[in-house]
């Protein structure tokens, strides 16, 4: 079933840090979440505390992230978005408590105002590496932007760089439901993909809810296809690979799992964030990692099917009022501690 959002009545600020055009805010997915919740009904998804729990089919021996069903603490990632506010308020010491936390590896959305090698410089002193980095392909493409993107990359000491953001009309902020949007987006991905392949980085694609939108028009299989579907479809897995954002797959009503068995060994990163058990609706639905409803212990049994080679904390709601910067680094604390002991 795909989960339609709500009317769209936040816009993008010039304080977000990704930095495409159409990845520079995600506050508008707030307001749609807060109301969807109530209506999903997967529930697969369902963590077994919750009211319903389903019932866990995983085949023997398809454990991932490491032995006896544990995440390597050396795949454990944050996306340095969930800190935005506090990366702001003093990059060098927050960088330095991700270490204190355990952290060694990091996700990027923007530098923070400082150049790509002031940015790595920050990193390196606190010991930290930036494996991935979420920035926007150009919209209309433009080859020399995305290589002087990639060139920042490099100097980061990206091995990963993601799209973070498709499926909105930024014209008219609602969903986009034409596939013939999608079907040149998976072109341009698969574009931006070889070249990223050829400057030595792989090219990811993060998801949202929208994507799982059933579309209209040409090429969309007479509106049974996803935005999801064409671009998993159409994209070139040698190119393009997927990070999955569990939260909003939830959302979006798609189960991981589902999502898993349909693009084995294409899944080389997920983001780890929960949907809150609060029934008040009064805020965002946002939760830190196992405080929350999501099963990822049932989804990381099936981590080396999907091929992940990153855990990625992440909260988007985590300095927005009536939350503080520094409950960005309480969010960023419980995730690490709670993928560190998870076992599945």
């Amino acid at each position: 079933m795909a989960h339609t959002p709500d009317p769209i009545a936040d816009t993008p600020t010039a304080t977000d840090q990704h930095t495409a055009p159409d990845a520079t805010s995600r506050r508008w997915l707030l307001r749609g979440a807060a109301a969807g919740v109530a209506a999903i009904g997967t529930a697969a998804l369902l963590h077994p505390s919750a009211a319903i729990a389903a019932p866990d089919n995983t085949a023997p021996g398809t454990h991932g992230g490491g032995s006896a069903g544990r995440v390597p603490r050396d795949r454990i990632s944050v996306q340095l978005y969930t800190l935005r506010d506090q990366l702001g308020i003093n990059l060098e010491s927050s960088l330095a408590e991700l270490r204190h936390i355990g952290y060694t590896h990091v996700e990027h959305a923007g530098f923070v105002g400082r150049t790509a090698a002031q940015f790595r410089t920050a990193l390196d002193n606190a010991g930290l590496k930036a494996t991935s980095g979420h920035v926007g392909i150009p919209q209309p493409f433009d080859a020399a932007a995305w290589e002087a993107a990639l060139a920042d990359a490099n100097t980061i000491g990206n091995r990963y760089i993601v799209n973070p953001l498709f499926g909105l009309d930024f014209s008219t902020f609602q969903p986009i439901r034409d596939a013939a949007r999608y079907h040149a987006f998976a072109k341009d991905l698969n574009r931006a993909g070889a070249i990223a392949k050829r400057a030595g980085i792989s090219l990811g694609y993060h998801n949202h809810h929208l994507e799982f939108i059933r579309q209209t028009g040409p090429g969309s299989a007479g509106g049974t296809r996803t935005g999801f579907d064409i671009i998993t479809a159409e994209t070139d897995p040698a190119l393009v690979h997927l990070e999955v954002d569990l939260y909003w797959a939830w959302r979006g009503t798609a189960d991981p799992v589902d999502l898993i068995h349909a693009n084995r060994g294409r899944i080389r990163q997920v983001h780890v964030k929960d949907v809150t058990v609060d029934t008040s609706f009064t805020t965002a639905p946002f939760a830190d990692a196992g405080q929350g409803v999501i099963d990822f212990g049932r989804i990381f049994q099936h981590a080396r099917e999907a091929g992940i080679e990153e855990f990625i904390i992440e909260r988007d709601d985590a300095g927005s009022p009536p939350r503080t910067p520094a409950d960005a680094l309480s969010t960023a604390r419980v995730g690490y501690q709670y993928l560190s002991g998870l076992t599945f």
